[in-house]
């Protein structure tokens, strides 16, 4: 995994959300969405509790919760099936 990757949640409370990855730390990773977890408060994910997909953001995007938020809108549809 690297730092923009788009990854999904496989376990807890966000199960099916996408998220893209802020940093890696050992064996935690902190992953943003730009509205319920901003660049400001990114949200702490065990790695094996994630699946990641072959989607890398440029750093442009990681940039503002608004670009952020925009671009992962698509993968976070309702009714989207990955």
């Amino acid at each position: 995994m690297k730092r923009g990757q788009v990854v999904r949640s496989l376990a807890g409370r966000d199960k099916g959300r996408f998220y893209a990855v802020l940093c890696l730390e050992g064996k935690a990773v902190f992953l943003v969405d730009g509205k319920l977890h901003p660049l400001e408060r990114p949200k702490r994910k065990n790695l094996r509790h994630l699946q990641h997909t072959q989607t890398v953001f440029p750093a442009e995007v990681l940039e503002a919760n608004g670009r952020l938020e925009k671009a992962l809108r698509a993968f976070n549809a309702p009714g989207k099936m990955v």
